[in-house]
């Protein structure tokens, strides 16, 4: 199975982290997506730890300068405390 493959670079700024969130939402576990950047996203790998934590692998295809390829692949879910947050 292949990665989907979202380029941002192409899409206006202020719809980018929004995007992205939207595609990983729709991963089931084992599934993955391919971030094509013009900047390093280490600020959303920081949003995904807020929001999905241990719940995705999170892994530098390339590296810059002038193109960054993460892959972000969605865990199973785990367990947590109470179940409310998703933890």
């Amino acid at each position: 199975m292949s990665d989907t493959v979202i380029d941002v670079r192409r899409l206006p700024p202020p719809e980018r982290h929004a995007t992205i969130f939207s595609a990983f939402q729709a991963l089931t576990p084992g599934q993955a997506i391919e971030l094509h950047n013009d900047h390093d996203p280490r600020p959303l790998h920081g949003q995904f730890l807020a929001q999905w934590p241990n719940q995705f692998d999170w892994a530098y295809v390339e590296a810059g300068p002038d193109l960054w390829r993460v892959r972000i692949q969605r865990k199973a879910a785990g367990k947590s405390c109470c179940g409310c947050c998703g933890g």
